[in-house]
């Protein structure tokens, strides 16, 4: 392979939400049950989880399932598709102060948070590593 060749990314969606006013602690909580399930799995399980962040995560999966059926470049359908990478990073927070006892203060934070979410072709899924059993 030439040096100068550049290799193409093997994802065929993304979608990115910025700036959400949910912290991502809590929206990790959610992100490790449905990240390298397929499309489906995600979209089955999220309805059902209890959780704040799960209806955050439903909404940019959709979008990225819509930009992936939509494509022009590629013809997939929803159900040929799985979750290849799923962030969730912290965005800024908002430094603010309560008032306390004894005319004092202390300082809490409203944090924010990015999602970004990849969608890969179902063929490209990386097989599970079978465990060694010890004898």
């Amino acid at each position: 392979m030439p040096a100068n060749e550049i290799l193409e990314d093997p994802m065929i969606s993304k979608a990115v939400w910025k700036y959400i006013r949910i912290s991502p602690r809590k929206l990790r909580l959610v992100a490790d049950v449905i990240r390298g399930k397929t499309v489906t799995e995600a979209m089955a399980m999220l309805p059902l989880i209890n959780k704040r962040g799960a209806k955050y995560l439903l909404k940019a999966l959709k979008s990225a399932v819509a930009n992936a059926v939509n494509s022009e470049e590629f013809s997939v359908k929803e159900d040929e598709l799985y979750i290849s990478r799923l962030m969730i990073n912290e965005s800024f927070r908002l430094r603010r102060w309560r008032p306390i006892s004894h005319g004092r203060a202390v300082p809490y934070h409203h944090r924010f948070s990015h999602i970004y979410i990849e969608l890969d072709h179902i063929d490209n899924m990386p097989k599970p590593k079978k465990s060694k059993k010890r004898k």
